[in-house]
């Protein structure tokens, strides 16, 4: 339903470029035409506060505009009726921000302050002004492949998850009429692709035969707002598994808002703790975990999360690495390869693969068949790698065990590389230490 917006009471002239640009906001509110409208270059004393993002979703019944302030490291969302949401929008113009970017069905407009303190509008046509509306923002996103280009209605992708999902709608990946939100396309397809490689490794693991009746314990670390947790839960249950999913993150408030989610929809099996993958108790390998994920852990901590999923006999282990910190200063440019890597970007590539390459030969060599792959298309996100690793039926013989650590050492000697997180943890529990192999670069 729409809402009549009033005129706004801010003492604002009607002249002024600001003034303009509210009446334009309220126009599209009321002719259905508001796409996107973002508030950048924020003043104020919190320097963690990047920008304002507004989306319109229906609550009850009632049209809102859902307030997204965006800082460096949380999301603090508000939900108001239009009517207030327009009010606070021109109010935050005149004082917390100075640039404004609205989207419409048929126009661009944005204003900005400048440089002698003047506002400046600029409304720009949209090469679909004047046409009908687009398609509904779900058959579109249902219509993109998760490269993003276009299918066409006839070739739809058929996506792991339905909208109509409840705790799509909660998460705010889709609105009160099970419709994807535009803005969440990129997440949409991230959450989709996630359970796609999560059900196929679950069919390639020990965890295919196990009793249905057993309950399936996940661990996810780095939750976050829990998008990929609620989704793991979620197709445990549609498989026809008992879940036990906890989702482990950092940050207090986040887990409030996740744990407050699941009482409202009623889950069974899930739940989000505050903690880290040091510290957190489920993770101390006393306790069996079936799953364990870790995406974007920085550094070593996927190392931790790796090992935790080791000694604690997960069937499968499934990280997103993030950063790679601890290989690239002990790193050396072997001879032959100088006029490569002489290059920094070259370099730091070539410890990435280097990191995650020891990383899916040490989990082999714990009995594990791994793998690394793109996990979703760089364009969506620069942390789009993945290693994967699901437990053998079977033992690994002690020859090929020992074949696959001599490939590690002879890795590390021949870039020079002292030390390596995961190795040295694996190492500690067997009370040796990491295997050398001073030649092994002449093999290479």
């Amino acid at each position: 339903m729409s809402a009549a917006i009033p005129p706004t009471g801010h003492p604002l002239s009607p002249a002024t470029e600001p003034q303009k640009f509210i009446n334009r906001l309220q126009q599209s509110l009321a002719d259905g035409s508001f796409g996107k409208l973002m508030l950048g270059r924020p003043l104020g004393a919190d320097p963690t506060l990047q920008k304002l993002l507004a989306r319109r979703i229906v609550l009850r019944g009632v049209d809102h505009l859902s307030l997204v302030w965006r800082h460096q490291t949380k999301d603090i969302t508000k939900n108001l009726p239009l009517p207030e949401a327009v009010a606070l929008i021109e109010t935050l113009l005149h004082d917390s921000f100075h640039h404004a970017h609205l989207v419409t069905s048929g126009h661009d407009i944005q204003l900005a302050l400048g440089k002698k303190g003047q506002w400046g509008l600029r409304i720009g046509k949209l090469a679909a002004a004047g046409v009908a509306p687009a398609a509904p923002a779900a058959e579109a996103a249902a219509a993109d492949d998760d490269e993003g280009r276009y299918l066409g209605h006839d070739r739809m992708r058929q996506h792991a998850l339905s909208l109509d999902t409840p705790f799509l709608a909660e998460l705010g990946v889709t609105d009160a009429q099970h419709r994807l939100v535009p803005a969440m396309a990129r997440k949409w397809r991230q959450i989709n692709k996630f359970v796609e490689v999560l059900g196929h490794a679950i069919t390639q693991s020990p965890l295919a035969a196990r009793d249905p009746a057993q309950p399936v314990r996940v661990l996810d670390f780095g939750a976050g707002k829990g998008y990929l947790t609620f989704a793991v839960q979620h197709h445990l249950q549609a498989i026809g598994r008992l879940p036990e999913v906890t989702g482990v993150e950092l940050r207090e408030d986040l887990t409030t808002l996740c744990n407050s989610a699941v009482a409202r929809l009623g889950l069974q099996g899930l739940r989000f703790d505050c903690g880290d993958v040091r510290s957190h108790a489920g993770a101390n390998g006393t306790a069996r975990t079936d799953i364990m994920i870790a995406l974007h852990a920085c550094d070593t901590a996927t190392d931790v999360a790796m090992h935790r999923g080791i000694t604690s006999g997960a069937a499968i282990i499934l990280c997103s690495p993030c950063c790679h910190k601890q290989l690239r200063p002990q790193m050396h440019s072997p001879a032959l390869l100088q006029p490569l890597l002489r290059h920094g970007i070259h370099m730091a590539q070539q410890a990435e693969m280097l990191t995650d390459a020891l990383r899916a030969l040490l989990l082999q060599s714990a009995g594990y068949d791994a793998q690394v792959f793109e996990f979703i298309s760089p364009e969506h996100t620069s942390k789009n790698k993945m290693v994967l690793a699901v437990r053998r039926a079977t033992p690994l013989p002690a020859t090929q065990r020992q074949a696959l650590l001599a490939q590690v050492a002879a890795l590390k000697a021949f870039f020079g590389v002292r030390e390596q997180a995961l190795e040295t943890l694996l190492a500690a529990d067997a009370g040796t230490t990491p295997q050398t192999d001073a030649a092994a670069s002449q093999d290479l």
